[in-house]
């Protein structure tokens, strides 16, 4: 296949319309059943331009939601929005390596209904663009159901984060200072505030996954948010929180902070983010702790400091406000590693780490391999 292409190319160069017949045709090839490729911009100005359908006869959704967005009628199928994150890819082998293994497994899978179509927002940088592109190009060949990549601009995407999170990375970064280029470790905090209107739910997930189930499964789990709850998300299973935590642990010793589970509260995981974009725009109090006053009241309170990004505050919240949150099953973000194990908490690590049931997703946190097949 790389011999064609390169004796394609060689033609095409002394053939400018055979060149221009076989980019549109590799273009309709990628984007099976008319996905198209597109940008962020262009593909917020067709949602927008497009009329609203009749709404979807889907089973009543609760805690603020409506469907994946464009939804056409009863029948018509559901959009599915996906957002991946793949920067710096062309320094990193092992990188490309995940994201191949991840996407590979998902469709191996993958399985959506009548109509369903899947929306890949891929965000990336302009070095790791073209690799993120040819890897998707490759493996949705021949997809059995209709898809779209989005392409967003890491730095578009920073530029509209940074003066929303700015505050809040401080408390949730490696290091003392706030770095601009941080933002996009807090992209799904205010995802809400980024994405159109017309998209109402999205899922955001890490690269290091293995998907053993349909995709589509975990898009129901939105049905199954509680009244308030404005994102899906899984426990954290390593005592990370019970070590960040520990000052706070020490001066409330009956708290539930950082506790295992099935009774206490280990913190939360955020390599599997089911956001519901439509309730975290509606919900006031979720905005309200965006605020950098409440950021501030909620580090002090709980002597935070932590430097995962997103999953340091949407577990800090979570240790205050329970009610925003729809808590999956550990087999949907079956979490591997066990770093913590190895320093200093064996005698209460497999509180933490057990997860009964068939594993949906594997979780290759830290590096850790995943099983094979």
């Amino acid at each position: 296949m790389a011999a064609l292409g390169r004796a394609a190319r060689g033609w095409a160069r002394s053939q400018p319309c055979a060149l221009a017949l076989a980019a549109a045709l590799a273009v309709c090839a990628f984007y099976y059943l008319g996905g198209g490729g597109e940008t962020f911009s262009s593909a917020t100005r067709r949602l927008r331009a497009t009329p609203p359908a009749p709404p979807a006869h889907r089973h009543p959704q609760r805690g603020g939601g409506g469907g994946g967005g464009e939804t056409a009628a009863a029948g018509a199928g559901r959009d599915l929005h996906l957002l991946l994150m793949f920067t710096k890819a062309e320094r990193s082998p092992a990188l490309r390596a995940k994201a191949q293994a991840a996407v590979r497994s998902l469709l191996r899978h993958g399985r959506l209904r009548g109509g369903d179509a899947l929306h890949l927002h891929l965000v990336t940088d302009g070095a790791s663009r073209d690799l993120g592109l040819g890897l998707l190009q490759e493996l949705l060949r021949g997809a059995a159901f209709r898809h779209q990549v989005i392409v967003h601009d890491v730095n578009e995407l920073t530029e509209k984060l940074f003066p929303i999170v700015e505050a809040m990375q401080k408390h949730f970064s490696a290091g003392s200072g706030t770095y601009y280029s941080d933002s996009i470790f807090f992209l799904s905090v205010a995802m809400h505030r980024i994405m159109p209107k017309e998209i109402t739910q999205i899922i955001q997930v890490d690269l290091d996954l293995k998907y053993k189930t349909n995709i589509r499964d975990l898009f129901d789990e939105f049905d199954n948010f509680p009244e308030g709850a404005v994102i899906g998300i899984a426990r954290e299973m390593q005592p990370v929180y019970r070590h960040t935590f520990w000052q706070y642990r020490r001066e409330n010793p009956q708290t539930k902070v950082g506790e295992p589970p099935p009774d206490g509260l280990p913190g939360f995981n955020s390599g599997v983010l089911l956001l519901n974009l439509e309730a975290m725009r509606q919900s006031k109090l979720y905005n309200q702790l965006l605020e950098p006053t409440m950021v501030q009241k909620l580090t002090e309170k709980y002597h935070f400091k932590g430097h995962l990004g997103d999953q340091d505050f949407f577990t800090m919240v979570g240790m205050e406000h329970p009610e925003l949150f729809h808590v999956l099953d550990c087999t949907w973000n079956r979490q591997l590693c066990t770093w913590w194990r190895d320093h200093g908490y064996s005698d209460v690590f497999d509180q933490y780490f057990q997860c009964e049931g068939d594993v949906k997703i594997y979780h290759g946190n830290c590096n850790t391999p995943i099983p094979e097949d």
